[in-house]
């Protein structure tokens, strides 16, 4: 019997070359050679005005919540359906989060959800872009500008990705990268802070240097470094970097790859729309990065089911996220009243494998195996509302 692992991951053959790079110039803490160059890379790339790694996105996210002096009685708006550093970074702050619902078509933040939770209290809005698939954007900004709040994109999973042809990060006054050894790039554990706003690169600097001006010093810029403001030691090690530039320069590759799967997989799934299985919906303005190719199931029930069926067949399918609002951490703090689309994705919602590795036949043998799933379904099987 085959066994398709969920993940793989990639490894370009340069990472080695470049970590022992890295050792030989004998500087292999923080903000180094690689950490630089991979810097320049992602603003040019991305069109980003400044980026600073970070140990993980995190991190990232932490950094935002200081950015924006969050603190004790603000209120932050997200989607519940996301994963708990989106919250934390910003609970640990003293925020009130507030969770809005998914849309009907996708599990992204609906914009319609956000607007009716805005208070005076409300600080910033998060949006994360699942599966790599951009959030409207344009409405997200739009509300934002006309209630005088911050937008941060949690793009953990949207590098290479674009809404109306702008790069995921490079839209919302603060946004994050991922590169978690599961996302498209990877250094194992890894993210990256996005400044699109001028007015907090001089500041972020000084908190990703544990609170001083470090970085100022290195450039000349100041005789000594002192301690400037509150801080972390939120950057990595030029090792982590060294092997983060050796993927960034083979994204092409890797991409082109990861979409040729992802549209293997829709075009050999793309029949089960029609017994009322949810497939990934890519709105027209998106340019999406073969991130995650997900099913939304009919009911609880039959997900357990092809989760079971799968495995048994020797693939690792998996489910995702749990609804943050009814975490046992926060369910007692919600108040946002039901949230049935994101629901919906916490009860349905199943990814299958998709890595750079992945081969033809085994993700034919997937495709094989979830039709064979749903033809054999019991008539009457309960459909979602789609």
């Amino acid at each position: 019997m085959r066994s398709i692992g969920f993940n793989k991951p990639y490894f370009t053959g340069k990472e080695l070359d470049y970590i022992m790079e890295a050792v030989s110039r004998e500087k292999i803490s923080g903000n180094g050679y690689f950490t630089q160059k991979c810097h320049r890379l992602l603003e040019q790339r991305y069109g980003i005005k400044k980026v600073l790694l970070t140990s993980s996105c995190t991190d990232a996210l932490e950094m935002c919540a200081l950015l924006l002096n969050i603190s004790e009685g603000d209120e932050v708006i997200m989607p519940s359906y996301t994963f708990v550093s989106t919250a934390n970074a910003f609970v640990l702050r003293g925020a009130r989060i507030v969770f809005a619902d998914s849309m009907p078509s996708n599990p992204n933040v609906s914009v319609a959800s956000i607007e009716q939770l805005i208070t005076p209290r409300t600080k910033a809005i998060v949006v994360v872009h699942y599966a790599g698939i951009s959030c409207d954007m344009d409405q997200v900004m739009s509300l934002a500008r006309s209630k005088n709040l911050f937008v941060i994109e949690d793009a953990a999973q949207g590098i290479e990705s674009r809404y109306k042809g702008k790069p995921l990060g490079s839209i919302g006054h603060l946004a994050t990268f991922s590169f978690h050894e599961t996302k498209n790039v990877i250094s194992g554990e890894g993210g990256a802070l996005l400044i699109n706003d001028q007015t907090f690169i001089q500041r972020a600097e000084i908190l990703w240097e544990k609170g001083t001006n470090r970085s100022a010093f290195f450039r000349g810029e100041v005789d000594k470094y002192n301690w400037i403001d509150i801080g972390s030691s939120f950057l990595p090690s030029d090792i982590t970097a060294a092997f983060l530039l050796a993927q960034l320069e083979a994204i092409d590759a890797i991409q082109k790859k990861r979409m040729f799967l992802w549209n293997a997989y829709y075009a050999g799934l793309k029949h089960l729309k029609s017994v009322g299985v949810g497939l990934p919906e890519i709105p027209q303005d998106c340019q999406h990065n073969g991130h995650i190719f997900y099913l939304v199931c009919r009911s609880g029930q039959e997900r357990e089911d092809i989760l079971k069926f799968l495995n048994s067949n020797g693939v690792n399918a998996i489910f995702h996220y749990l609804s943050l609002h009814k975490s046992q951490f926060y369910a007692r703090s919600h108040s946002g009243g039901d949230l049935p689309n994101c629901d919906k994705y916490h009860d349905c919602l199943i990814r299958l494998p998709l890595y750079f590795e992945l081969s033809v036949e085994d993700s034919a043998y997937v495709i094989g195996l979830v039709s064979a799933f749903f033809e054999n379904r019991p008539a009457g099987q309960p459909s979602a509302d789609f």
